[in-house]
């Protein structure tokens, strides 16, 4: 293979992937089946046969994936490829052909929507809280990213099930007021950067034939995250050619709330017959026994149209031969050795569950796992801040993903211009090594090789420990670097968010821990309510929410911890597992998909803080529900909202405005979003049953028990007052 280095250490699906023909190529990566490998050895591959690099454009989601295409890029010696995400793809290719299209600069960028929303907002007398800006932005987002317009908003939010915090058509206002007062300002937003970069290609065939000419093969990562405005983009850059090349997983589909579809993967050879499609299903990240967790899980789902349970049946153990997505795909495959059974733990409160989490962390580190190497994940952000004070209350390092940018830090900002200002009155012919050479420049900055005491001190000696241990990786790989190539470094990972290591515990969104991995990785908060969280109601909204905590079981390699408490706080109501766990934790409190002998205590055994293992499942459910009109019983989507598609709709339109306006107050009161305290479909059903007691309401798809402690007695005076 000397001839060819390319195809060094790949499993057969692998090599046939990267060997594909230039042409059409359609990779279904399975989590840890080394599909970043995969697509760096193609390019590799085609710039070896005579493909020049520059003539190929990589286009990923995040600016971390493109960093690592581009490092990996530069570790096999290929130069000039393009690795970018696809907005900062579509901005450099605006700033040079906009100017000669326009007559005039690119308009500005904001980076935030919310100012400019707030100014929309002042159009009208509604006057959005804090967290209705949030959610007015994301609806924005949505509409932009599936190309809805202002004027078919409406309609189209409420054919898609929208839940929104303002009526639709209120928000259709705002949207168009947005617009307006953006187009005044002078701006662009990022969702008009890949706009006007469609427009421009398709408008102007001079300027299609001049970027064409420079890419003519694409490569796109994560392709069952791309929405239609994506797509459209795409479909620009490429033309009439065929040098495309897709790596996606219709199993980690978790962004269709944001617009993005998997059924550009999965049409993928329906659009190109001539396509190579490779499944990898060959998992070198995690071990047979997280492996199996992750297969059961997906198992488990209810047979279903393709957009509910994309890729079909999963739970195949055999390797699959190259075929078409529409097959049924194959469980994944785990390739590592054995290792210690998931943990399960049910826990009395949310307290005694951080504990729990808490003591098995300090079992980890005691066991010499890195805190870096530890993940706590959890499904809205709001759950961090337990997590936060637990793990700081234990002395124990940690950092919170989504938070203040790595190079935007004051104390890494001064480090860097400390190294620049070396970097240019470095002394050549000192013969110090990279590594001792950054150690000197940083601890003229007050930084020490010992770590101080927990606190902010600490957090900031973990940002600056992890920029020399980037000095200590570069002067490994490169014995020549110099500190004046470090500070390039340090600059290109600046521009493109490639962020070094932080030594300290993650505690990160389920969403946010896409397209990472640890060696121990706790999943808290596993309630219904929570996972799948309240709001989502349709079959296929609950399914998303399958394959959302699937992909936080699959970034575990090793340890892995489920974790739930049985209510919120002591003495509390009780709560009930998610719904995901059935099956999965029987008598005896080994996961079902273990099927081999071992510990299920997971990570680091239990902690001695009392909390156990979970036993048997505890019977679940509810009476069946009926339709309110004609007394048939309802499953899936009908169940929820507690009448048959077919049947006539009778809302009391005056109630469900007050009902709706109480709603929006309540929300403001508590400082939650609106969908939290009832939905749409609940606040519709009320309107048409119009209960007039507290067994009525109990009886509607969506009033449990805490909502109605919470709400019952403001929702029926509503119903009495209206009446």
């Amino acid at each position: 293979m000397a001839d060819r280095p390319e195809e060094d250490g790949l499993d057969p699906e692998q090599r046939a992937a990267v060997l594909a023909p230039v042409g059409p190529v359609c990779i279904l990566a399975g989590a840890g089946t080394g599909k970043t490998r995969t697509i760096t050895r193609r390019i590799a591959h085609l710039t070896r046969q005579g493909v020049p690099g520059d003539q190929v454009l990589a286009v990923t989601f995040t600016n971390r994936a493109a960093g690592e295409l581009r490092a990996r890029l530069r570790g096999m010696d290929v130069e000039g490829v393009q690795a970018r995400t696809f907005h900062a793809a579509a901005l450099r290719q605006l700033g040079y052909f906009w100017p000669k299209v326009a007559g005039a600069a690119l308009p500005k960028l904001v980076e935030s929507r919310i100012p400019l929303i707030v100014k929309a907002a002042g159009r009208s007398a509604r006057r959005p809280d804090r967290g209705e800006l949030r959610d007015l932005a994301s609806e924005i987002e949505w509409a932009k990213a599936t190309m809805v317009t202002p004027e078919d908003y409406p309609r189209t939010a409420e054919a898609a099930g929208r839940e929104t915090v303002w009526p639709a058509d209120a928000v259709g206002r705002l949207y168009a007021d947005y617009e307006q007062v953006k187009r005044v300002a002078g701006a662009v937003d990022f969702d008009d950067l890949l706009l006007l970069t469609a427009a421009v290609i398709e408008e102007h065939s001079w300027v299609a034939t001049e970027l064409r000419s420079r890419y003519r093969h694409f490569v796109v990562d994560e392709y069952q995250d791309v929405n239609p405005l994506q797509q459209r983009v795409l479909d620009a850059w490429l033309g009439d050619r065929d040098s495309l090349c897709v790596v996606g997983d219709p199993h980690q589909t978790i962004y269709s709330f944001s617009g993005a579809s998997p059924r550009y993967l999965v049409e993928f050879p329906r659009r190109f017959p001539d396509a190579t499609v490779v499944h990898l299903v060959r998992d070198y990240r995690s071990t047979p026994q997280v492996v199996g967790l992750a297969n059961a899980l997906l198992a488990a789902a209810p047979a279903g149209p393709a957009s509910a349970r994309p890729g079909g049946v999963v739970g195949r153990a055999g390797i699959p031969a190259v075929g078409g997505v529409a097959a049924s795909r194959p469980g994944l495959v785990a390739m590592r050795p054995d290792g210690p059974e998931p943990a399960l733990l049910e826990c009395a409160d949310e307290a005694d569950e951080a504990k729990a989490v808490v003591a098995r962390i300090r079992t980890l580190l005691a066991g010499g796992v890195p805190a870096s190497e530890i993940a706590v994940l959890y499904r809205i952000n709001a759950a961090s801040e337990a997590y936060e004070e637990a793990i700081g209350a234990a002395g124990i390092p940690y950092l919170v993903k989504g938070g203040e940018r790595f190079f935007q830090r004051p104390e890494v900002r001064d480090a860097v211009r400390l190294l620049r200002a070396a970097a240019r009155s470095a002394d050549t012919d000192r013969p110090v090594g990279l590594a001792d050479t950054v150690a000197d420049v940083l601890r003229a900055g007050g930084w020490r090789a010992t770590a101080p005491t927990v606190g902010v001190e600490r957090e900031r000696w973990e940002n600056l420990a992890a920029l020399h241990r980037l000095a200590v990786d570069l002067s490994v790989a490169e014995p020549d670097a110099g500190l004046e190539r470090f500070v390039a470094d340090l600059a290109d990972r600046a521009t493109h968010q490639h962020v070094p290591t932080v030594e300290g515990v993650t505690l990160a969104s389920l969403h946010g821990a896409k397209g990472l991995e640890w060696d121990a990785v706790f999943l808290v908060g596993l309630v219904d309510g929570m996972v799948p969280i309240v709001h989502a109601q349709s079959d296929e909204e609950i399914e998303e929410e399958r394959r959302l905590l699937y992909v936080g079981v699959t970034r575990a390699r090793e340890h892995l911890a489920l974790s739930w408490s049985l209510a919120r706080a002591s003495g509390g109501r009780p709560r009930r597992p998610s719904r995901f766990l059935d099956g999965l934790r029987p008598a005896g409190g080994r996961p079902a998909s273990a099927g081999r002998r071992g510990s299920s205590e997971g990570p680091g055994g239990r902690g001695g803080d009392g909390a156990a293992v979970s036993g048997a499942a505890r019977p679940r459910g509810r009476s069946a529900v009926r339709c309110r009109v004609c007394g048939q019983a309802l499953t899936g989507a009908a169940a929820r909202v507690g009448r048959c598609a077919t049947c006539p709709r009778h809302v009391d339109r005056a109630l469900l405005n007050r009902l709706r306006e109480w709603r929006a107050e309540k929300a403001r009161e508590l400082g939650r979003p609106a969908f939290v305290i009832l939905t749409d479909a609940t606040l519709e059903a009320i309107a048409e049953s119009r209960p007039s007691t507290v067994a009525e309401l109990v009886a509607i798809p969506g009033i449990g028990q805490v909502k109605l402690d919470s709400y019952g007695a403001g929702v029926l005076a509503l119903v009495t007052d209206t009446r």
